[in-house]
């Protein structure tokens, strides 16, 4: 019997099989092996259903996607890039800015005079005193996995998320500082709304605070996140704002369209699929 060259299967058929690879073979290893591999690789048709094989989208989803390689990968990447942002680890990867009074505290949910976050899975907030406390991080989207065509051609959207409550029996004052950054830690964009105060004998829920970054200028390449604040009262102990659940997110979803023949195909090298993260390469 003689043997078929696995280019003389129908093209449905082959297109089936790539769906079984992991997106950085089918970008390092396979779409330069030959124009017909390259041509089926960057068929949409190939990464909506490598989306629908991983559960990123169901059977009846009817929202509108302009690109299907962009919409994989950034499902893919799509993670909290805050570590330890439930005080689970302490006091680990975050730098403390100011730190005064009788400095940052971890504590249980709820706490004295509190009351439990929104979601049980929550079990931790950092907690701050009588005189100023800040604590932050600063993401290097490179090393999250974001290459610099994906941000400066797609900029999807990034999604800031944290929770603050006071105690019921003491007045804070709660602040936040999130800037998108260039390389040479250039600020180009902001979100740094005026500091929220509460009053004494307040009733300590939950609050957050969310903001989405959209149509930012390109160039973004770190991400600083920076909140905090104090008592107003100035009481010896921890009786500042609790924070806790805090989020960076990049999102599935672009505002900005880019032009038309604009394709990942066309920004994605293989240094940059190299650098990929590895549950990319995984079969799955």
């Amino acid at each position: 019997m003689a043997l078929v060259g696995i280019n003389k299967l129908p093209e449905n058929i082959l297109l089936e099989l790539f769906t079984h690879v992991p997106a950085r073979h089918l970008l390092l290893r396979c779409r330069p092996v030959c124009s017909l591999w390259r041509d089926l690789i960057d068929l949409m048709t190939l990464w909506k259903r490598k989306c629908l094989r991983e559960g990123f989208i169901t059977k009846d989803w009817d929202q509108p996607v302009t690109d299907w390689k962009v919409f994989y990968f950034l499902c893919s990447l799509r993670r909290n890039l805050l570590h330890n942002p439930c005080a689970e680890e302490d006091m680990k990867s975050w730098k403390l800015d100011a730190n005064e009074g009788d400095h940052w505290k971890v504590e249980s949910v709820p706490g004295e005079y509190g009351t439990n976050f929104p979601d049980p899975k929550v079990k931790k907030y950092f907690v701050t005193s009588y005189g100023l406390c800040l604590k932050s991080q600063l993401v290097d989207l490179k090393a999250e996995g974001y290459w610099e065509e994906l941000l400066d051609t797609f900029r999807p959207d990034i999604v800031v998320k944290d929770w603050f409550a006071a105690r019921r029996d003491c007045g804070c004052t709660y602040q936040i500082r999130v800037q998108l950054v260039s390389a040479d830690y250039i600020i180009l964009a902001s979100f740094e709304p005026p500091p929220v105060t509460i009053q004494q004998w307040n009733d300590a829920t939950w609050t957050e605070v969310s903001h989405t970054f959209s149509d930012y200028p390109p160039g973004v390449r770190h991400i600083l996140f920076q909140h905090g604040g104090q008592d107003t009262q100035f009481w010896a102990g921890w009786y500042g704002p609790r924070v806790t659940n805090s989020s960076i997110i990049v999102s599935n979803k672009m505002t900005r369209k880019p032009a038309p023949s604009t394709t990942l195909s066309d920004t994605v090298g293989a240094e940059e699929a190299a650098q990929l993260p590895s549950h990319l390469s995984s079969p799955t």
